[in-house]
């Protein structure tokens, strides 16, 4: 308001994610980190903010809200809600709080780029291209503070908002933003199968193959993503102490995952701005608890195709932020627990590993549970995750990239060649060429392929062994082209598996 009372109307002009956030005519900018904006929004009058909108990560939303505040000098105070478990986990809001209490300093990103980063616990960027002294003018200018509920965060928007109105600090202020311009090769969009021993491992691989081959088109919060479409990830030997690789390149670390296991695994009251957690789903959130359903469901009858678990609520779930997470289906074979879930959407970068780790959490305990009140000895199987829209952010393009040019050569050397369909053994007999396939382990004969040509026998094989991997498809290829020389040549050359074509000894 003026001295004399009339309240001022301003303006907000957001550069950045402009269709994400709430406009108001005050002066208070609002940060409700994973809290819905719109459960602070109902509570205030437009002339008592600036603007409402959500920050989920230091790293990706930081720099954004920061360039938006320079360009909007009319906002003089900051009110930022840290009210949930996923608020403290993220450290978003503290972060940006620690901008303005701490301060920055030039030092490098995760990427290796030049950049400001903010004096605090959590990591935080800003561009090098935004000027240090408008940065500094900034964080001189706004008065700040943090809450810890709804309440006291529309009690303090509304109390800046009975003070008389301040000038703007200064003129609006926008700074060059570098683009990252991706690339795609050629390739299927839909239907991926992706295998590893370690959900590391088969996350660099995912996220190769996305930024390889993925289609880039506009995201559904503003900016773009690179997709593919259902893309199955096979997670075979997860560790159940979780493997962390050294130095951990994942996009979490041990404290956070402690914390994201217990929403997935736990119920959790019902609680103002926050739309669900995973927990709460699974455990109560349509009258009974789907998880001990499951235990109970298998206990009974451990060959039961039944046991399944749904997240999705179809009374308001099409309309309205629904879960990620929307199937998940536990069978046993042969004493073998495994898990498949199905995710509609899915941050392959940042959330997925979070999100595999989880759902093996839930697998362990549905293992363990059965165990402890049955005679069943189960052993923990793969955990399956199906992401109908698998996809990566234009934020994090450059991480991405990073991972892959630091570990998917790494990955690629550790080979493993214990092929589900089994061994081939390659031979030259009575002028033709035999292929024997023979089960893994036990090396039984189960079936036999006869042929003068690579091109014939590769054919049958590839028509009976349609599941064959890739590296072992195009190993037998080079093998049978090498039979196919020997046996032109029989008179002169010899043919044996994984050896040089030898030439034969001359009598006399």
């Amino acid at each position: 308001m003026t001295a004399t009372g009339k309240a001022i109307k301003y303006n907000y002009k957001a550069l950045h994610k402009p269709k994400a956030l709430i406009y108001g005519q005050g002066q208070t900018a609002v940060i409700t980190g994973w809290t819905v904006k719109g459960a602070i929004a109902k509570h205030l009058h437009p002339q008592e903010y600036a603007v409402i909108g959500q920050l989920y990560s230091p790293t990706r939303g930081i720099n954004l809200l920061i360039r938006n505040l320079l360009y909007n000098p009319h906002v003089r105070y900051l009110v930022v809600l840290n009210a949930t478990r996923e608020d403290k986990n993220a450290g978003a809001g503290i972060c940006l709080l620690d901008f303005f209490r701490n301060g920055f300093e030039e030092g490098l990103s995760d990427t290796g780029r030049r950049c400001w980063v903010i004096r605090s616990l959590y990591v935080g960027y800003i561009d090098i291209e935004v000027d240090a002294s408008a940065l500094q003018k900034l964080r001189q200018s706004i008065e700040f503070q943090e809450a810890k509920s709804i309440a006291e965060a529309c009690n303090l928007v509304k109390s800046f908002a009975e003070k008389v109105a301040s000038k703007p600090w200064g003129l609006p202020l926008e700074f060059p933003i570098s683009i990252v311009v991706p690339t795609a090769l050629p390739g299927s969009r839909y239907a991926h199968r992706i295998e590893g021993k370690t959900i590391a491992e088969t996350w660099v691989k995912i996220i190769h193959l996305i930024k390889t081959t993925g289609t880039i088109r506009p995201s559904a919060y503003e900016g773009q993503w690179q997709e593919l479409i259902d893309v199955m990830a096979v997670v075979t030997s997860e560790p159940e102490n979780f493997y962390f690789p050294e130095p951990n390149y994942l996009p979490i670390n041990r404290d956070f995952l402690q914390e994201y296991i217990s929403q997935t695994l736990d119920d959790a009251p019902n609680q103002e701005g926050v739309k669900y957690t995973y927990g709460q789903r699974l455990r109560s959130w349509f009258g009974r608890d789907q998880i001990q359903q499951v235990i109970d469901k298998l206990v009974i009858d451990i060959d039961s195709a039944r046991a399944v678990m749904s997240l999705w609520d179809v009374s308001n779930d099409a309309n309205d932020s629904p879960p990620c997470l929307n199937h998940i289906w536990v069978r046993i074979v042969d004493n073998e627990l495994s898990m498949t879930a199905t995710l509609r959407s899915n941050d392959m970068f940042s959330a997925w590993p979070a999100n595999a780790m989880g759902l093996r959490a839930l697998q362990q305990h549905i293992r363990d549970e059965i165990c402890k009140i049955s005679t069943h000895s189960l052993k923990m199987g793969p955990l399956i995750t199906i992401s109908q829209s698998a996809h990566i952010y234009d934020d994090c393009w450059e991480n991405a990239e990073k991972v892959i040019q630091s570990q998917y050569t790494k990955i690629c050397q550790q080979r493993d060649y214990a092929d589900p369909a089994g061994s081939f053994v390659i031979s030259v007999q009575d002028g033709k060429i035999l292929v024997e396939q023979m089960t893994p382990g036990s090396g039984e004969v189960v079936n036999c392929f006869l042929g003068k040509s690579a091109k014939q026998l590769y054919q049958q094989i590839a028509a009976s062994c349609q599941g064959l991997q890739i590296e072992h498809a195009m190993y037998l290829g080079t093998e049978l082209q090498k039979a196919e020389f020997a046996l032109s040549m029989e008179q002169e050359l010899s043919y044996e598996q994984d050896k040089s074509i030898k030439k034969l000894k001359c009598e006399g």
